[in-house]
């Protein structure tokens, strides 16, 4: 049985399928893209909206809100004037790591001009 902090909230919705209630959850454009982001070190606003999938803000901020309330991701203030948050994966969040690697696997066999990942997100060990 997993632990309340390997379960997450929102999935479900159209059946209870488990692709289909993974996708209610992080099937939409960017959620995946902000995971990615975390797990190679990225934390604050600003580090996300500067990757080169270039989301609007307002998304961003809309997705990390979501994740949050969904337990994939947890924040923290690290900035009081003017309140700022740094964001970091909960265990089931990390737990989408070995997800995102075949993900990039297919990818890289499947979809021509595909840019491979480096090897060190590739060998990368997901972590409780």
């Amino acid at each position: 049985m997993a632990k309340a902090s390997d379960t997450v909230r929102g999935g479900g919705k159209r059946s209870p399928c488990p692709i289909a209630s993974t996708l209610d959850i992080v099937g939409d454009k960017w959620s995946l893209v902000i995971i990615r982001d975390l797990l190679t070190g990225k934390q604050r606003f600003n580090e996300f909206a500067a990757s080169p999938e270039n989301i609007p803000t307002n998304l961003l901020a809309s997705r990390l809100r979501r994740l949050e309330e969904q337990g994939l991701i947890e924040k923290e203030p690290y900035q009081k004037r003017p309140l700022r948050y740094a964001y970091g994966l909960t265990p089931a969040g990390r737990g989408l790591l070995p997800v995102l690697q075949e993900i990039s696997r297919w990818a890289n066999a499947r979809l021509e001009g595909t840019w491979t990942p480096p090897e060190a997100f590739m060998t990368m060990k997901a972590r409780p």
